[in-house]
């Protein structure tokens, strides 16, 4: 225990004098010497009856250890009335395990106003159970100035639920006392994230942020580790990374962590993974899991698997619900189901997402369905759309809507095309093209292009130029026909074709036919041969109408049969005309019949 002594009157003795080299740097061994000297130097004095003297040498021998020569000292400066020996008196007695007797000497020199002994005291009685006794000292030593006084007071206070706690840790951080500067951030941290937005909640987070920083300069890790935390959600990231690494150093096996993180999303794995290990090492789970993650995706699933156990052990669950993963790309159903069954027992919602997907897969609908139910209520995002996918299969439309809006509210942009759609079908296009638009942001093709044909729909024809030539700007809806046909939307590709023709720009047309025909696209094939026809290349042109028509498109075999016709490939041509009047639609019918019948009265001829 450290000697707790009326700082005030030892610093009066010159104590704590040193001096040191013309460099500043000091010598150990002229320290040593110094205070041996120092030492005789009181002892001559105290031999004299210096009380002082006595007092001071008394806590020298008591700081070093020796409590058989500093007691004799110190009782006999308490008896003089020192009542900073008569603290340490108490100290010297509490440490040989005499805490009555420590209690009361430390009484004696509080009452004489030692705010130290004051402070010992109210630790005594708090551990005795006493609390009134308790907040009694602590508050005597608090008021004089005593920083541990002031913490203890807080924490006690803290214990209660007294509104006065915070005033107590201010006092305290702002006196020097590192984790009450901790705690204080702490406390403005949960505000600002209770507030929720707003003056108070910034002023709170201002605040958390100036005592997490004033800590961590003290060297305190868990501070380090969340002013780290605070910065690097900031964007701050060289800065985090500086406070990170203070607090790994510290052996802040988070702090290890999250640097690893730091440093992978940075491009450097390897040195991410030397600090996992060293978090992982420190019985952090989550280290364990980021290091397993990185040996599977070098295709090392022993390894990956044993970190993901070591996760586990280390009581995350995400342990359990990585080894699922695992085994389930590796095809082993039976362990991947056994494991995701222990996460999402634990209550990791997304294990139980995944399990029932498996359920799902092997068939057991039932069984899926409670599991999904347990995620989606969880606040798994995905396992709300999947409830809604299974309640669609079922026809019950409303359900399926009801949880397609739960995932759509979260951000899901599938479940927001589905709303959008279902919106649409309702006829409520305002409440269609909000989810539309939210789908189409979050990355949705199919949605990007609902929502252009929507805007498509109401789009005034196009005035004239002046010169006569139309003025093309491009449009909203063709933005959005752009965005999906980029992302490979096959009829976005079309219609992005379509308008690129129609302003003349028959390359970007051509391109744009080209990649959609490619993907399987009919449309686009049929398209591309009429852009290539119009450019002179029929027989290219009929080789893309060729593929459109196996794929069942009516109008290209029609195009086909009058190709075949005009060259006088007559049989082929009545070939294609039989496609065309079984494709349709009713008017290509129509015309293939008129055309394979002449074919045939030509042949018959």
């Amino acid at each position: 225990m450290d000697v707790m002594g009326d700082m005030a009157t030892l610093f009066e003795t010159g104590r704590f004098v040193q001096s040191s080299g013309p460099d500043g740097v000091r010598d150990e061994t002229v320290e040593a010497a110094d205070e041996a000297a120092e030492e005789v130097r009181r002892r001559f004095a105290a031999e004299a009856g210096d009380v002082e003297a006595m007092s001071v040498l008394g806590s020298m021998l008591l700081r070093r250890g020796d409590l058989d020569g500093a007691e004799p000292h110190l009782r006999a400066a308490t008896a003089a009335g020192d009542r900073a020996a008569a603290n340490n008196l108490g100290v010297l007695l509490h440490q040989r395990g005499y805490a009555d007797e420590a209690a009361g000497w430390w009484r004696i020199a509080a009452v004489a106003g030692s705010a130290a002994a004051a402070h010992a005291l109210g630790r005594h009685f708090r551990e005795r159970g006493d609390e009134p006794a308790a907040e009694y000292w602590l508050r005597q030593s608090a008021e004089q100035g005593h920083v541990l006084g002031a913490y203890a007071l807080a924490d006690l206070l803290e214990h209660r639920g007294d509104t006065a706690t915070e005033r107590w840790m201010r006092v305290a951080a702002e006196r020097g006392h590192r984790e009450a500067a901790y705690r204080l951030a702490r406390t403005l941290d949960r505000r600002s994230a209770e507030e929720s937005g707003g003056e108070d909640a910034a002023r709170a987070a201002e605040g958390a942020e100036q005592w997490y920083r004033q800590a961590a300069a003290r060297g305190h890790r868990r501070a380090a580790l969340h002013l780290g935390a605070i910065l690097e959600r900031r964007g701050e990231l060289k800065e985090a990374g500086r406070w990170y690494l203070t607090s790994a150093k510290d052996g802040e096996a988070r702090a290890a962590c999250a640097l690893g993180f730091l440093l992978r999303d940075a491009g450097d794995t390897e040195s991410a993974a030397v600090w996992w290990l060293r978090a992982a090492q420190e019985g952090d789970g989550n280290a364990a899991n980021a290091l397993g993650a990185l040996h599977a995706e070098r295709g090392e699933p022993q390894t990956a698997e044993r970190w993901y156990r070591a996760a586990l052990d280390a009581g995350d669950d995400n342990g359990a619900y990585n080894l699922g993963l695992l085994c389930a790309e590796q095809g082993r159903t039976q362990q991947a189901e056994q494991w995701y069954r222990r996460a999402a027992y634990a209550g990791h919602r997304e294990a139980a997402n995944a399990l029932a997907i498996l359920l799902l897969q092997g068939g057991d609908r039932t069984g899926a369905e409670p599991w999904f139910s347990k995620a989606a209520e969880a606040g798994s995002v995905d396992a709300a759309f999947n409830l809604g996918i299974l309640y669609a299969g079922r026809g019950a439309g409303e359900e399926a809507l009801r949880w397609y809006e739960r995932a759509a509210s979260a951000g899901h942009a599938e479940a927001a095309l589905q709303v959008g759609m279902a919106r649409l079908r309702d006829g409520d296009e305002q409440e269609a093209e909000r989810h539309l638009r939210c789908a189409a942001g979050g990355g949705s093709a199919e949605a990007a292009y609902r929502l252009a044909t929507l805007l498509d729909a109401r789009r005034p024809p196009e005035p004239a130029h002046e010169l006569g030539e139309p003025a093309h700007e491009k449009t909203e809806c063709e933005e959005w026909y752009e965005r999906a046909a980029g992302q490979g939307h096959r009829r976005a590709q079309v219609r992005v074709g379509m308008l690129a023709a129609a302003r003349g720009d028959v390359v970007e047309a051509a391109r744009w036919y080209r990649a959609a025909a490619e993907a399987g696209s009919r449309n686009g094939a049929f398209n591309l041969g009429l852009l290539l026809a119009r450019e002179g290349s029929e027989p290219e042109a009929a080789l893309w109408w060729t593929r459109a028509a196996d794929a069942g498109h009516g109008r290209a075999a029609l195009r086909l049969a009058l190709v075949y016709a005009r060259r006088g490939e007559l049989s082929e041509g009545q070939r294609w005309a039989d496609r065309a009047v079984t494709l349709g639609p009713r008017e290509v019918a129509q015309r293939a019949a008129r055309l394979r019948d002449a074919l045939r009265e030509e042949l018959s001829a």
